[in-house]
């Protein structure tokens, strides 16, 4: 078995890797790592963990996890992964970081939209985008893997067969974007109280969302040329999913039909992503708590344009799920080990 431990574990996306983990039949958890709730058990923590965990959360060191681990998952702010992932691939061990600091070949453009100073560009360079049905064969031989970011994974999906088969202008690509309040991490703030949230929906980050050049590296490398979006998120009031409805201008015309079979072509295969029978469009609910991402979409013959809708679970596929998903392809197990559920509903 592979010895795994994660960094950052008392959060949302550490949380939900321990769920995963716990029935992985090829993953011991060694250590899971906490400042705020240091001796305390994961399970005390969270205690839908009952009865699958009995790790205790421990204020470890990087090197201290090292000592334990083979992989280690790390599940901290923007800007802690660095150094960890620095000294991790330098130890020869793998690592998976689901924050922002490896997502970006050119770690300038990471600084630019974080403001803070990288640390690391030559390593970042060589980091593999962790989106397995886009980088699946780079992501089997890498050492530091970068976890896309939730509202990318939804979007790229979605609009990756489109911009790989020349059918969209880049340039008239929208992306309107919705995910529930556990996205913002579970560190109390007032935006994400109940009585602030409740009963209402809001776009933020309008025109300077971070996730906004993480989209627009990975949908230029489809395109093979500088692809630009409008990308606004919004704040749902449900505690996880997210929502991507897209719209782009076709540089031909093109019926539902033909698209579809771009579709089923590009996806053909893969075991998380489905493209929804015609005019079923995607829910939250459907894929909540798997690693699935549903799909749909239509041409609109009035205005040329193809509208896409894409539903993941920004936990489990944009987030925590694929990051098992990568360790999967890394460690050269079956890729859907531990992850063959659907999701609840109701």
């Amino acid at each position: 078995m592979i010895k795994a431990g994660i960094i950052g574990a008392t959060g949302y996306t550490g949380a939900e890797l321990v769920r995963i983990l716990s029935r992985h039949p090829e993953v011991e958890l060694v250590a899971l790592t906490s400042r705020s709730y240091a001796g305390e058990g994961m399970a005390g923590v969270y205690p839908s963990l009952t009865g699958y965990t009995n790790l205790t959360c421990e204020n470890l060191t990087p090197d201290e996890v090292m000592d334990r681990a083979e992989v280690i998952f790390i599940a901290l702010p923007h800007g802690h992964a660095v150094p960890v992932a620095t000294r991790a691939r330098e130890r020869g061990i793998k690592v998976i970081d689901l924050g922002a600091d490896w997502r970006f070949r050119n770690a300038g453009t990471y600084e630019e939209w974080y403001k803070i100073q990288h640390g690391n560009h030559e390593l970042a360079a060589r980091a593999v985008y962790g989106l397995p049905e886009i980088h699946r064969e780079a992501i089997r031989s890498a050492g530091l893997v970068a976890n896309p970011g939730c509202y990318p994974t939804s979007a790229i999906l979605g609009l990756a067969p489109l911009l790989k088969g020349g059918y969209i202008d880049p340039a008239t690509i929208i992306i309107d974007a919705k995910s529930g309040v556990s996205g913002a991490g579970r560190e109390a703030r007032v935006t994400s109280l109940f009585v602030e949230c409740n009963e209402s929906i809001n776009p933020y980050g309008v025109t300077s969302h971070r996730h906004t050049p993480e989209i627009e590296q990975e949908l230029s490398a489809l395109a093979g040329k500088e692809v630009k979006v409008t990308f606004t998120p919004h704040l749902l009031p449900i505690s996880r999913g997210i929502l991507s409805t897209m719209y782009a201008t076709l540089v031909r015309p093109a019926s539902t039909e033909e698209l579809r079979g771009v579709y089923e072509e590009f996806y053909a295969g893969e075991p998380f992503v489905h493209l929804l029978p015609p005019g079923q469009w995607p829910h939250t609910r459907w894929v909540y708590g798997s690693n699935n991402c549903h799909l749909n979409l239509a041409v609109d013959t009035r205005t040329g344009r193809v509208v896409v809708a894409s539903a993941i679970d920004n936990l489990t596929k944009g987030a925590s799920g694929q990051a098992v998903q990568n360790l999967n392809l890394m460690c050269g197990f079956p890729e859907t080990m531990a992850l063959e559920v659907p999701g609840l509903c109701p």
